[in-house]
């Protein structure tokens, strides 16, 4: 049986929110990490950790979890947190997989791990989708991948749909209503527009 960690990615540098940690923006009185940590949390029985470079200090009293910077030079994405998160969970006594999530959004489904957890079919990452679009950054990575995304990165490849087609995925859809709950937090105008639906 799978033990899996959850590992929240906020190492975006948040260009169309003025460069400011997306993940410590409010929504609806709380920082959006909060948010989103108590969503997941529930999932994961390994625990949560936190994909993010810079001085970990600023997440004190908001994340309690381990903060994990890139193990690569560079800010290369996604996929470097991805890496220092199943490279984490590979130390962890019988961790098996890594749930991956966007840092900048606040709806995530409760049934996240588990309906990735059940998909069908041999790929063996499984990534999350709705609206008929494939959410890379919303899958489960088995640990034993890492050394295979590694080498990934290691030959210079940085895209996270790039990799995950070479693996192989199985993908999981989920419906968009009443609010797409993979809906990212990219702008002002989102922020607004998750604020309007949690008032709802």
């Amino acid at each position: 049986m799978a033990l899996i960690l959850g590992l929240i990615l906020a190492g975006g540098l948040g260009r169309r929110m003025g460069g400011v940690d997306k993940t410590l923006l409010p929504l609806g009185g709380r920082p959006l990490l909060a948010r989103i940590a108590e969503r997941v949390a529930p999932q994961c029985p390994a625990g949560l950790a936190l994909s993010a470079n810079g001085d970990p200090g600023r997440f004190v009293g908001v994340f309690d979890g381990p903060v994990l910077p890139d193990p690569v030079p560079g800010a290369v994405g996604p996929l470097a947190g991805i890496l220092a998160g199943l490279d984490h969970g590979a130390g962890l006594p019988g961790v098996t997989h890594v749930l991956s999530v966007p840092g900048d959004a606040p709806f995530l489904p409760e049934d996240l791990v588990a309906r990735l957890a059940a998909s069908p079919g041999a790929g063996p990452i499984a990534v999350a989708a709705s609206g008929g679009r494939e959410h890379y950054t919303a899958a489960l990575w088995p640990v034993a991948l890492r050394d295979d995304l590694r080498a990934w990165l290691a030959s210079g490849e940085r895209r996270v749909g790039g990799f995950i087609a070479r693996q192989g995925a199985r993908v999981v859809e989920w419906p968009v209503a009443p609010v797409d709950p993979f809906l990212n937090l990219n702008a002002p105008e989102d922020v607004s527009r998750a604020e309007a639906w949690l008032g709802a």
